[in-house]
């Protein structure tokens, strides 16, 4: 009867550590991935302030951080911005910057790193228009999206193997966590956030594109 209480013992003592190896494993993995949270940060990247839209002289420049598969964000981008752009950006009276702050989906930082790609060739606002759009085709899926992603950079006039290759290499992966530490460090906590004129602003009842038109005329008003 002891005999069998040790070699039950021993069983359980080699299972423990087979399982431990292999959740060592699986962290490894995980972490090693674009979701991952062990990556290298440059200073490069920390160099790295955005991509952005609009006049160099816009007496008002935004700056926003958002997650690629964040539903309220797609929801802003389709539904917001192109207001914004057409009637406050192309205008030259509001600069705006985008910055990276994946937020833990799945796929958030996968995304980040395709519109980084694609942004490598000048086509990020395109990738990015896109990767919003298209949101409800990805963002809930539990297969990896990165050939609907190699699509969308074509579509958005990507040469797809540069894309490939960056892709491959996660180029960006560094710039994309840079970004996502400065918003921690400026108290971002969720997606979208905006910055106005490098100050935090809050929508009492949510960003809509009147909002953003009648700060941009409020804030002009005061200077003039």
């Amino acid at each position: 009867m002891n005999r069998f209480y040790v070699v039950l013992g021993l069983v359980a003592v080699v299972a423990g550590v087979l399982i431990w190896k292999s959740s060592r494993s699986e962290s490894a993995t995980a972490l090693s991935s674009p979701q991952g949270a062990a990556v290298t940060v440059t200073a490069a990247d920390s160099a790295f302030h955005g991509y952005s839209t609009g006049s160099d002289s816009a007496a008002v420049e935004v700056v926003e951080y958002a997650d690629f598969q964040c539903p309220h964000c797609a929801e802003f981008a389709v539904v917001q911005f192109p207001t914004i752009r057409d009637q406050l950006i192309l205008s030259g009276r509001l600069r705006w910057r985008f910055r990276d702050f994946p937020v833990g989906f799945p796929w958030s930082r996968l995304s980040a790193l395709a519109a980084q790609c694609a942004g490598e060739q000048g086509k990020f606002w395109e990738m990015s228009d896109a990767l919003f759009q298209r949101q409800s085709d990805w963002g809930r899926s539990t297969k990896s999206p990165n050939g609907l992603f190699r699509d969308l950079a074509r579509a958005s006039g990507a040469d797809v193997g540069k894309y490939d290759a960056c892709m491959d290499s996660q180029r960006y992966a560094g710039r994309i966590e840079a970004a996502h530490q400065e918003g921690a460090a400026r108290n971002v906590n969720g997606t979208p956030t905006f910055f106005v004129n490098g100050r935090l602003h809050e929508f009492p009842r949510g960003a809509t594109s009147d909002g953003f038109q009648a700060l941009v005329d409020s804030i002009a008003g005061k200077r003039q």
